[in-house]
């Protein structure tokens, strides 16, 4: 196993939205997701605020997706399904933007993408804006579109029934569609790691799709951002050591780095600027 740390560039363009959680809401979100329940007074005094304000924290959040409104505080949203894609889309966004940053330079212009759903592959696709020559093929309307904004890259999408939220077609037709190239690189994300590396995911097809493009592939990139590691779902599909490299933002657990140094993936680390 190879361990590079790379610096980023770039991120401004990437992390521009105005739907940014505030600081504290984020670190609301992390605290929630460590502890469980959370009470207002408690999180008043932590971050030295009024309980109105934290409610007002609160209230976005429950909105969001991320977390769940509860009587005297707030808890983990009680749901066996993914937060909804708009929501992901603005948790962990500055670690998401370095990791689409570092990925973009490992890509080299005229390159053939595999592309799975998910927001850090989104991103990782909108970093390639001054790339060319690039054929992008996913079953992800949010990544074509993405990607569609070089126009010197060409987009190839899978035809099907396109599943709400997520925006993306899954299934026999997309697991047929990747089936039929063989693509210089794949890129993909994952809902959750296990401590043993096992890759999670929330549904079936969601597995079946992103192990077609792993079979497809010379290459493999797997995005994921810190907050993956131990965080539950319920369908398991492939090891963190299938791919070619794991890009993550920060280092990742002490079991999790052990099981990569025994593998030949290389781990990537996005923040920094030296290389080991």
């Amino acid at each position: 196993m190879k361990f590079i740390e790379r610096g980023v560039t770039g991120l401004s363009d990437l992390t521009n939205s105005n739907q940014h959680l505030t600081p504290r809401q984020s670190e609301i979100v992390k605290l929630v997701k460590s502890r469980g329940f959370v009470s207002v007074e408690l999180l008043a005094e932590k971050f030295a605020v009024t309980t109105q304000t934290i409610r007002r924290d609160i209230n976005r959040l429950s909105e969001l997706g991320l977390l769940r409104r509860v009587h005297g505080g707030v808890d983990e949203p009680a749901t066996p399904n993914n937060i909804a894609y708009n929501a992901r889309k603005i948790l962990n966004l500055d670690a998401k933007a370095k990791i689409a940053s570092v990925v973009a330079a490992e890509i080299p212009d005229g390159a053939s993408l595999g592309f799975s759903i998910g927001t850090t592959p989104e991103m990782v696709a909108q970093a390639l804006d001054t790339h060319e020559g690039l054929k992008v093929y996913t079953n992800n309307i949010n990544v074509a579109i993405a990607a569609l904004k070089n126009p010197l890259t060409d987009v190839t999408i899978a035809g099907g029934r396109l599943r709400h939220g997520d925006r993306d077609v899954l299934g026999l037709q997309a697991e047929k569609f990747f089936k039929g190239y063989k693509f210089d690189i794949g890129v993909f994300g994952v809902a959750g790691v296990d401590p043993d590396g096992t890759l999670l995911d929330f549904h079936e097809d969601e597995v079946s799709a992103r192990q077609a493009i792993l079979a497809n592939c010379r290459q493999s990139f797997l995005v994921l951002d810190h907050s993956k590691f131990g965080r539950h779902a319920h369908v398991r599909g492939g090891w963190i050591t299938d791919v070619t490299k794991v890009f993550v933002d920060q280092e990742p657990p002490e079991e999790i780095a052990a099981i990569i140094a025994r593998s030949p993936a290389e781990l990537v680390i996005c923040n920094g600027d030296r290389k080991t």
